[in-house]
């Protein structure tokens, strides 16, 4: 919006949203009227070989509903059936807006081929690092470490279960973290602040035959000396890539995992993962605090009156 990202103008932002199901398509079944969900914003087109074979964030035919088609910043926002995910009155709307970057995190993991029983570095503690966080917890690491330059971001992944926080801007934070894990590394690395300082740290945190999945989407080149590179072959850690968070069935396990923890409170929320809450009809009011650098620490709500 305050940059060259959409797609076209005009368009109705948002992809991160609940709500609750105002009117059914002809023809849908297993869905009410009433019910409380969420939904996938990609809208894949389920007839090419990506989509044949389950790998739908590579459809190169895809929609997406907040860029490509219009989204959620809005009194209603239509959905494919197929990618509707329910979930019930213990789970608040607020929380329920963090579905789709709660579902980012786990497939990251699972892509990465998470192994429990080691020690997992989780770079960056926004919202998805927050989640990758406590899934990892979830999923069986024996202990699990934050990174960030923001003591406000690492308190809050404390307070989520991190067992250790490293405060990245002091100049000892790496010989720290190595101390935690006795001087191996990490087993599993997750980068997820998409910045050329988190990519290369991860090749330092790295242990021998680790795991070290990139989530987060870098916006400038990236660029690596070759020592520190040449960490990757001496190492032979595996390096992967993360896109979206969808699997088979449609819209995947990524997406009915987070409804069961949600629900059961396996997934924390803290209420400093909102920064502030808006009126829809003030939606440009907090458009332009982001023209302001460093103004926004946390999600901005938009919400409409239930």
């Amino acid at each position: 919006m305050n940059g060259d990202a959409a797609h076209f103008f005009p368009i109705v932002l948002g992809h991160e949203f609940s709500g609750v199901i105002a009117g059914l398509g002809e023809g849908v079944t297993g869905l009410a009227v009433g019910q409380r969900a969420t939904a996938a914003p990609l809208v894949p087109c389920m007839r090419c070989p990506d989509c044949q074979r389950g790998d739908y964030a590579l459809c190169p035919d895809y929609r997406f509903i907040g860029s490509r088609v219009n989204g959620a910043f809005a009194d209603y926002v239509a959905v494919p059936a197929m990618g509707v995910v329910t979930f019930g009155d213990t789970v608040p709307f607020e929380q329920a807006a963090f579905f789709e970057p709660a579902t980012v995190a786990l497939h990251g993991l699972l892509h990465a081929g998470f192994r429990p029983g080691g020690d997992v570095a989780v770079l960056g503690a926004g919202t998805v690092g927050l989640f990758a966080l406590q899934w990892a917890k979830l999923l069986g690491a024996r202990r699990a470490a934050a990174f960030d330059i923001s003591r406000e971001r690492l308190e809050l992944a404390l307070r989520l279960g991190a067992d250790a926080a490293f405060d990245t801007s002091e100049a000892s934070f790496l010989e720290n973290a190595m101390c935690f894990t006795r001087g191996g590394g990490f087993g599993h690395v997750f980068e997820t602040a998409g910045t050329n300082a988190t990519m290369a740290m991860a090749f330092d945190l790295a242990a021998g035959r680790a795991s070290v999945c990139f989530i987060g989407t870098a916006h400038a080149d990236l660029k690596f000396p070759w020592k520190l590179f040449e960490k990757m072959n001496r190492k032979e850690f595996a390096l992967t890539g993360s896109w979206m968070s969808y699997s088979a069935p449609f819209p995947g396990r990524e997406w009915s995992w987070t409804a069961e923890r949600f629900g059961d409170g396996g997934l924390a929320f803290d209420p400093s993962l909102v920064f502030r809450t808006f009126p829809m009809e003030r939606a440009g009011e907090a458009f332009e605090l982001f023209k302001t650098p460093g103004a926004v620490k946390g999600k901005i709500l938009l919400v409409n009156p239930e």
